[in-house]
Parts: structure tokens; C-alpha cells; sequence
């Protein structure tokens, strides 16, 4: 939270902070209960504690107060989201704003208007390779919103990196192991990736790849997408195409 964020916080929210304050001390003097409570920490694991109602109904009103203030401001930045990512590549949003103005480029823009601001931000790049590659920049367009929503800083939980969600050679890809050794171990590193020019540019030559090899557009997304899923991920992905195209 800002330091300068504080003065903004109405004095009913105080109020329910020093409530439930009284209440913690007051839950003191109960007899406590066990419940299971959420501990902070990367496996957002749970953990059986002591605490008694009265406390619960403190955690409660503080919660509501805080989260009333400032989760508004948090979550309004994916309020637009129209599509859902496929299990394996949930993506975790590391960055609430990338600062895009540089790489959109109206003079020369050949992704559809009817996509949201937060893919035409990167208009200019997308235009740039998907032409380079052969590629309908509309095509390139919908991938980036399955995959990542346009987000450059994007991590899936499989570690799938930036706007195309490319598996990089270090993080959590590096855990892939195959019969000669870890599967993406020729890959760029997850801050290179992390880059959106150089992210569109490494993603749109991988489809490049796969679509010279496969013979489609479906078949290539097939394998660019998730594995064990059929076609279901290049059928989203070709949807959302149809969906926004030119």
C-alpha cells in the first residue's frame, strides 16, 4: 500500500479496525476454538490454529473494511477480461501496468479495432512479426488474448512466460525433463521473455514453425497450446479469431 493511501481511508473504516481490535482482546477472555486458518506464504497452505469467535468476527470486520478500500483498486485492471485460460496455462498478473504507448503504432495497424485497448497497446508489434511470419496479425492478436490477456508480465502456473506464453528455459520450465535432458533447455530466459517485442517475436516464429510443419493453423495451435487437450485449446484460440477478425 502507498504511504499517502492511508489518509485516504474513511474513519468508518478505522472504526471497524479498532472494533476489531476491542474484539481480539476481548477473545481473549473466551474460550477459544479450533478452526483451520490460511497462513501467508507460497503454498497458501492451511494450518489448524486457536482462535475464538469473538476474533473471527474481528478478522471478519477487518477484512470487509480494508478489502472494501482497496481491492476496488486491485482488481479493476482485469474487470475486462472476456476469455478463460485452459488449466495448464492460468496465468498469475505480475504487473497492473505495463506501459505499452511506444509499441502501438495507428499508422500501419492491421489487428481488428473490435479487439480490447489492452491488445491494440500492442498493435504495433503484433503487425510487425505476424507479417514477417506469414501470420494474419488478427490470428496473433487472439492468441496473446488467451494466453496472457495482453498482460507482458504474465506467469502461468506451468511457467509459461509474457504475452504468447512461451516456456523459457529457467523457472519452473526447467522442472520438464525429457529423454535427452530438460525439454526447453535451447529456450530464451524468463526476463527475456518478459520483453514484449522480444516475446512476440521468439512466439510468432515458434507458430511460424509449427504451421509450416503441422499444415494448419489448427493443427499448430494443437501443439502450441497445452498438451493432452486435443483440439480444445486451437478451437478457443481460432474462436476467439472469428470472433474479433477483420
Amino acid at each position: 500500500m502507498e504511504a499517502g493511501r492511508l489518509l485516504t481511508i474513511p474513519m468508518a473504516v478505522l472504526a471497524s479496525v479498532f472494533l476489531a481490535v476491542f474484539l481480539f482482546w476481548f477473545s481473549g477472555k473466551a474460550a477459544p476454538e479450533q478452526v483451520s486458518m490460511t497462513v501467508a506464504g507460497e503454498s497458501g497452505s492451511q494450518v489448524p490454529g486457536t482462535i475464538s469467535a469473538a476474533a473471527r468476527i474481528g478478522l471478519a470486520i477487518m477484512r470487509i473494511a480494508i478489502n472494501d478500500q482497496i481491492t476496488p483498486n486491485i482488481s479493476s485492471t482485469n474487470s475486462s477480461d472476456t476469455t478463460k485460460n485452459s488449466p495448464d496455462q492460468n496465468v498469475t498478473d505480475l504487473s497492473a501496468s505495463d506501459s505499452a504507448s511506444v509499441y502501438t503504432s495507428v499508422e500501419g495497424c492491421r489487428v481488428s479495432s473490435q479487439f480490447p485497448e489492452k491488445i491494440m497497446r500492442w498493435c504495433g508489434l503484433i503487425t510487425r512479426y505476424a507479417s514477417e511470419r506469414d501470420l494474419d496479425p488478427d490470428l496473433v492478436a487472439a492468441l496473446i488474448l488467451q494466453e496472457s490477456g495482453g498482460n507482458s508480465q504474465a506467469y502461468s502456473h506451468s511457467g509459461a512466460v509474457g504475452l504468447m506464453q512461451v516456456m523459457p528455459r529457467d523457472g519452473l520450465a526447467a522442472s520438464f525433463q525429457c529423454p535427452n535432458g530438460p525439454c526447453f533447455r535451447d529456450r530464451p530466459t524468463t526476463q527475456e521473455l518478459k520483453e514484449p517485442e522480444f516475446n512476440i517475436a521468439y512466439g510468432t516464429k515458434m507458430l511460424e514453425g509449427l504451421v509450416n510443419r503441422r499444415g494448419s493453423m489448427r493443427e499448430a495451435l494443437k501443439n502450441y497450446g497445452p498438451a493432452d487437450v486435443g483440439y480444445y485449446y486451437a478451437d478457443i484460440v481460432l474462436g476467439i479469431y472469428e470472433q474479433y477478425r477483420n
